[in-house]
């Protein structure tokens, strides 16, 4: 009985084995089905990614630059593979073909002849495997050289010739990267092609390292000689092309070419080009020789020569010859080098103002008072409102609900509200999915209901209303738009706007959006209504990849990994999904050959919310120009990392604007349109992609008005003009008058930004310029040393002018962090802002602009309060602190009050009316008699400088008034009185302290004793 339990039946007398036994040929249908479903889900995936990327390139109407990359990178993927699968191929089954009929016996090929019996019968798959292969690398690595391939077929000239070699400026950006793939592939594929000949030559005995003679068969020594000869003189190509890259080259003192690049290397390389000729020559000689002496000797002198002229010679010059006398043997290098730095970044042609600025505000000139005189009104100039400080405000009162958000950093525009052009800090209200309940948080309401955000919220940068008043400290903004749906003064410009915004920078990763069915109501949340519940709408825009067929719903269930999309009613015939919905992603997809800004400005214009965006062309390759990483050009305090990527490498030497775009925040539609026309790039990859970029007189009037310059380019020009504002190549060797960008002052591991705002005319007529502004302090110095603007508004003539204002370096002039010291330690900041900084609140202190006034420069900086425990927490405004001259610090509830302080004039709240012998406190005198019309004789000195400025803020607000009705001659004579006022103010404020001395009685002064 135990033998029958313990014996196999199917062979007795044996165990069964442990677990189950299954048959080898289950086993191998189980891997092959394993096999074809793991390679069916990668087709599959694969299909996913290039049909979608297919539907959503048609559905933004680019679909020929997807088809022009398309079949640009399948061109280069064939030609390139072709020719390498053919080299390859060619050189080993001619190898084979002359492979040796006998071979001598010895050990070596004793002992080869089991690798030839294993791949002789199968040498016919394996040389297709190989060829298929290394044509699959060599293909992927072409394809991927499609921007330099398109930028050869599509080159432009600069009209500019380099000074070392005369060639045109774009056979460097256009041709130069595109020769040097070329010739490096074909070294590649000479080195690939004479290995494999080798490997066969050696397994067939063609190659016989142990024999003492005639090591190599006569046709491998043909072949290998044609192939290395082939190969050293591709390499003399190479050391042609390398001349050239010389004026692109980094990493000596200055980018490009300098003395020892120009008498060493460059020699150098010309001798190598030579040797390596020579040596080819041995090498195909060698055909008919039949000796390897010579091409032997011709190699090493090419390595030897390498060495000592490539290397060993430049590194002595460098160290004897130049390193000693530098200055003077790179200085027409370092000019040349100075100069294409400038035009490569667009800073050439800035002219430098001296600005003197006047730190004592006794001495005050004519055109300070006048300066100032518009700024004490509240000019449109200073911008209160900090758009990093204020978005938990703008989050908390005008967010509505929790699903909505702002973003964390606001723009800066410019509208015209009633004639009258004002800063407007304004952020989009989009949608916050984080903010919904967790029983809300399921699949068909994060993609189905709630689809899009709504609404621009604004408010304006230096106003409490839009009845001109000066903001009010602890007040809300100044709101110009609100609430929903949206009323104001943007609303008011036109008929309303469309205020859904399914496009933004945070809008949900892709949304599926039309009626649910047909006749079925529409489910997408539209607007909140109370205590009513809320709307509903359905998406009927220009974008969007219809996702109705059971194919599309596949594909998208694939893409984004969510099975609901098949499973789910709610997609079905009508519905279209929405996705790649950023406004910079759009634009770097439909154009992959630009950098786009980072920083996308929410317009309203012509009844849309529109997403203004700047593209830029960038290369490394032009020459002499100085090399950066531009993501480290561009970093600052509100800096924010890029996370699409289109250009192939960080480090750029040259870079122009060259494109305005548009994306529409309702439908997604996105508009190109060429700016700076001139670019040659620009023009190349117009014609690669011929249609997709609109001429720049295209632009609306409306849209260029909100155009403006961008951030980045001006981040990337002042990075440069730090180092580069020199004339002179010893001014910039010496390198005794190099800028730095501060670092901001309330984040000291960071650089200031810039900031946008008004900048005030100074005349009180013409109007204010807004600008893009920022300040230099000298290197590893904290005073000031230049202030620098741009004019930003596209519409205006003098859009893209830099102003430099250079400070003398005979004195000093504080800086951003040496103001922000003064103001946080002056001891009247420090009271005013004590009660908010116990605990449970805190102290915020915003941007610190710095404005130039007249003569002398002028500093404001907000200053915020924020509860730090409980909900529902947001920054409110409590003073104004201002720094104007030396040392003089002021601070105040509003911009007037804290000029005023500066000035030494108490503030209105604050006055005590001294009253004279004679008078009583009501004004009368004393014989019950009024005291006249109260002028300056009834009046301390204090209270005449009071009585002028608040005369002078009301005179102001009337010219604004009159120009907003068009009456120009009254706005002039207003703000000439205006002028006159604040003039006569600064005046008497300049002797305040000493006015109360003069003016009291002589006979209130003792006698000195007699003795």
């Amino acid at each position: 009985m135990s033998d029958l339990f313990d014996s196999d039946p199917r062979q007795p007398g044996r165990r069964p084995s442990r677990g189950v036994n299954v048959p080898s040929g289950r086993s191998r249908a189980l891997l092959i089905t394993a096999g074809i479903i793991v390679a069916l889900l990668i087709a599959l995936a694969g299909l996913a990614s290039f049909w979608t990327e297919r539907l959503w390139f048609s559905s933004v109407g680019y679909g020929t630059v997807f088809s022009t990359l398309l079949w640009t990178r399948i061109g280069l993927f064939v030609g390139f593979g072709l020719v390498m699968a053919v080299a390859v191929t060619v050189s080993m089954y001619l190898a084979y073909r002359f492979r040796p009929v006998f071979r001598p016996a010895s050990n070596e090929q004793t002992s080869l002849d089991r690798y030839r019996d294993a791949v002789t019968p199968v040498r016919k798959w394996l040389l297709i495997v190989i060829g298929i292969l290394m044509g699959i690398f060599a293909g992927s690595s072409a394809a991927g050289q499609w921007r330099s391939f398109l930028l050869w077929r599509n080159s432009e000239s600069f009209g500019s010739t380099d000074p070392h070699f005369g060639r045109d400026f774009g056979f460097y950006v256009f041709d130069l990267p595109w020769f040097h793939f070329v010739t490096d592939f074909a070294m590649a594929t000479l080195v690939v092609a004479v290995m494999g000949a080798v490997i066969v030559h050696y397994l067939y005995g063609g190659i016989r390292l142990q024999a003492a003679t005639d090591k190599l068969s006569s046709p491998a020594q043909i072949q290998l000689s044609v192939l290395v000869g082939l190969l050293v003189l591709v390499k003399g190509l190479d050391y042609y092309l390398d001349r050239f890259d010389l004026l692109t080259a980094s990493g000596g003192y200055i980018d490009g070419m300098g003395y020892t690049d120009d008498n060493a290397v460059l020699p150098a390389k010309n001798i190598l080009m030579g040797i390596a000729v020579i040596c080819a020559i041995l090498f195909f000689l060698n055909v008919w020789r039949r000796t390897w002496m010579l091409p032997t000797v011709g190699l090493g002198l090419l390595v030897l020569s390498a060495i000592l002229l490539g290397m060993v010679w430049p590194a002595i010059m460098e160290r004897f010859q130049v390193q000693p006398t530098q200055a003077d043997r790179e200085a027409p290098y370092i000019q040349r080098h100075l100069e294409a730095t400038k035009v490569a970044y667009g800073i050439d042609g800035i002219e430098m103002e001296q600005f003197d600025a006047n730190t004592d505000l006794a001495d005050a000139s004519e055109s300070t008072r006048s300066a100032l005189s518009s700024t004490v009104a509240g000019s449109g100039g200073v911008r209160l409102v900090d758009p990093a400080v204020v978005p938990q405000t703008f989050q908390q009162l005008q967010q509505v609900r929790g699903y909505y958000t702002v973003p964390n950093v606001l723009d800066v525009d410019t509208y015209t509200i009633d004639g009258i052009e004002r800063d407007v800090v304004l952020g989009v209200r989009e949608l916050n999915t984080d903010g919904l309940s967790d029983s809300s948080q399921n699949w068909a309401n994060l993609h189905t209901v709630y689809t899009h955000g709504y609404g621009v919220i604004a408010a304006y940068g230096n106003q409490k209303a839009a009845d001109n008043q000066q903001i009010v400290t602890g007040d809300q903004p100044a709101w110009a738009e609100t609430n929903l749906p949206p009323v104001g003064d943007l609303t008011n410009q036109g008929e309303g706007y469309e205020g859904r915004i399914y496009f933004g920078e945070n809008s949900p990763t892709y949304s599926i959006v039309g009626k649910s069915s047909e006749g079925a109501n529409d489910v997408e949340f539209d607007l909140p209504q109370g205590d009513e519940g809320q709307t509903t709408t359905t998406y009927d825009g220009a974008d969007g990849v219809e996702v109705g067929s059971f194919f599309h719903k596949v594909l998208y269930a694939v893409k984004f990994g969510e099975p609901n999309i098949v499973l789910s009613g709610r997609v079905n015939e009508n519905s279209r999904i929405l996705y790649d919905r950023e406004p910079q992603r759009r634009v770097e997809k439909v154009a992959p050959w630009l950098t786009v800004d980072n920083d996308a400005l929410p317009a309203v214009v012509d009844g849309r919310v529109m997403w203004l965006l700047d593209g830029y062309t960038t290369t490394d390759q032009f020459p002499l120009s100085n090399r950066e990483s531009f993501e480290e050009m561009i970093d600052d305090a509100l800096a924010d990392d890029n996370p699409f990527q289109t250009v192939p490498t960080d480090e750029i030497n040259y870079i122009r604007n060259a494109v305005k775009a548009t994306v529409d925040a309702y439908d997604g539609t996105v508009t190109l349109y060429a700016w700076d026309e001139t670019d040659p790039m620009l023009q190349a990859w117009r014609s690669a992609f011929p249609g997709t970029v609109k001429d720049k007189d295209e632009i609306p009037e409306a849209l260029l008005d909100h155009m403006r310059y961008p951030e980045d380019m001006f981040k990337v020009q002042r990075y440069q003009l730090a180092s580069y504002h020199v004339d002179s190549a010893n001014d910039f060797y010496e390198g005794n008058d190099r800028w730095a960008v501060p670092a901001d002052p309330n984040d000291q591991s960071s650089l200031q930004p810039p900031y946008r705002l008004s900048v005030p005319s100074g005349d009180g007529v013409t109007p204010d310029t807004f600008s893009i502004t920022s300040v230099y302090t000298p290197n590893n110095r904290q005073n000031l040393a230049a202030f620098v603007s741009v004019d930003g508004d596209a519409s205006s003539d003098s859009y893209g002018d830099f102003r430099v204002r250079r400070l003398s370096s005979s004195s000093q002039v504080s800086g951003p962090g040496q103001i922000a010291n003064q103001i946080q330690s002056d001891q009247a900041v420090v009271d005013a802002v004590f009660p908010y900084t116990r605990e449970g609140t805190q102290a915020i202190y915003g941007n610190l602009l710095t404005l130039p006034v007249g003569d002398s420069l002028l500093y404001v900086q907000p200053i915020y309060s924020v509860r730090t425990s409980g909900d529902g927490n947001y920054p409110i405004l409590r003073f104004v602190s201002v720094s104007f001259g030396d040392d003089n610090v002021g601070v105040g509830t509003t911009l007037g009050e804290a000029l005023a302080d500066v000035l030494g004039v108490t503030p209105p709240d604050e006055e005590v009316t001294e009253v004279p012998d004679g008078e009583t406190g009501d004004g009368e005198t004393g014989d019950g008699e009024t005291g006249g019309d109260g002028g300056a004789g009834d009046q301390t000195l204090e209270q005449q400088i009071q009585s002028l400025l608040t005369q002078a803020d009301e005179n102001f607000a009337e010219a604004d008034a009159a120009l907003a009705d068009g009456d120009l001659g009254t706005y002039a004579d207003l703000v000439e009185e205006g002028r006159a006022q604040v003039e006569e103010a600064l005046e008497l404020a300049q002797g305040l302290s000493g006015a109360d001395t003069d003016a009291a009685p002589e006979e209130t002064e003792e006698p000195a004793p007699e003795e």
